[in-house]
């Protein structure tokens, strides 16, 4: 199964496209929900620039796809500053990491995302550099080596994650500004959907909206990516109108039900409730029996499935719950017994 495919999952796709996005929210204005987050920031923006000084240095987790490197793009358009954009994975040696450093100009904004993936070595790199702003650099070996002290201009690092917890502490502790952004309501995200579908010169109205919006797992990045493909539905079968009629249809077609789980969220349900009765499975089991490897499942199929109370992990393996039974239009086993019991 290639999951990497699936127009509902959270996380990015080549089709999201991030460079030059018309979707994407230019300033906090423009930027729907997380109000909390987006008034402290304001705050601590404003602060920073009556101090003259760059922000300091700020941590965004949650869940994929609800807006993080959107985000750090209007924090450096808000301060006037650069930004530059590279991911933990990217930067796999300290040298990769000090050539960035030592070309940033003075108040930019690193955005590092994924910033749980970085090697221990890169890390003591940055802990210097998020402190003093300067690095040390080794250069040669043995009586040949040499060691350089280089100052850095001041920066603003913003890191992202969807693992704060996989952080080493050391690093964790240098983020002044931790915030934590939370998955989207139904209405939130139909404003989004408007908005979007204003910017895709199509026209959605409330129901339709709300429709998308009510199947999109919480998460701007899906709610963007299923409009796109509702738009195409409503531009051939709804005279370019998204309606409810619409948004039912197209996300029918596309096997997106009604709380956003696709063909394969259900496939991994049934697979549990036909062959182990429910559960407990545990994760390599299961993942043999669909094919699929262990360490997706754990990361890409069940955060939403637990996230809605479908599945639920016990110390003897994975657990379908009585709500995924009866979403399946299935009869959950405790009432089956008691439904045999009283018969008899």
């Amino acid at each position: 199964m290639d999951f990497e495919n699936r127009i509902s999952a959270p996380e990015y796709i080549p089709e999201d496209a991030e460079v030059d996005n018309p979707l994407r929210p230019r300033s906090f204005e423009e930027y729907i929900g997380q109000e909390t987050v987006k008034e402290n920031l304001k705050i601590f923006i404003e602060a920073a620039l009556q101090r003259r000084e760059s922000l300091d240095h700020v941590l965004l987790y949650g869940p994929p796809g609800l807006g993080k490197t959107t985000l750090a793009g209007i924090i450096a358009r808000e301060m006037g500053v650069n930004l530059r954009i590279t991911s933990g994975p990217a930067i796999e040696k300290p040298g990769d990491l000090a050539a960035i450093l030592t070309n940033l100009n003075s108040g930019d904004v690193l955005f590092i995302d994924e910033i749980h993936r970085l090697s221990r070595s890169v890390e003591e790199i940055l802990y210097p550099a998020m402190e003093d702003f300067a690095i040390d650099i080794i250069t040669g070996k043995g009586q040949m080596a040499a060691s350089y002290h280089l100052p850095l201009p001041r920066f603003t690092l913003i890191g992202a994650t969807t693992r704060a917890g996989q952080m080493t502490a050391p690093l964790r502790d240098r983020f002044g500004v931790v915030l934590r952004l939370e998955l989207y309501t139904p209405e939130e995200l139909a404003q989004i959907v408007r908005r979007s579908a204003s910017i895709l010169n199509i026209h959605a109205d409330e129901e339709g909206a709300l429709e998308v919006a009510s199947r999109s797992r919480g998460t701007p990045r899906i709610a963007n990516r299923l409009l796109k493909r509702v738009r195409d539905f409503a531009q051939v079968i709804a005279d370019g109108v998204i309606t409810l009629a619409a948004a039912q249809e197209a996300l029918n077609r596309l096997d997106i039900d009604e709380l956003g789980l696709d063909k394969i969220d259900r496939l991994m349900l049934q697979t549990m409730i036909t062959y182990y009765k429910g559960g407990p499975v545990g994760l390599d089991t299961l993942a043999a029996a669909i094919g699929e490897e262990a360490v997706t499942i754990e990361d890409v199929y069940e955060p939403y499935l637990m996230q809605i109370g479908f599945l639920s992990r016990t110390p003897r393996g994975r657990v379908v719950t009585p709500q995924a039974y009866l979403h399946l239009g299935l009869t959950p086993p405790g009432v089956q017994e008691n439904e045999q019991l009283r018969l008899e």
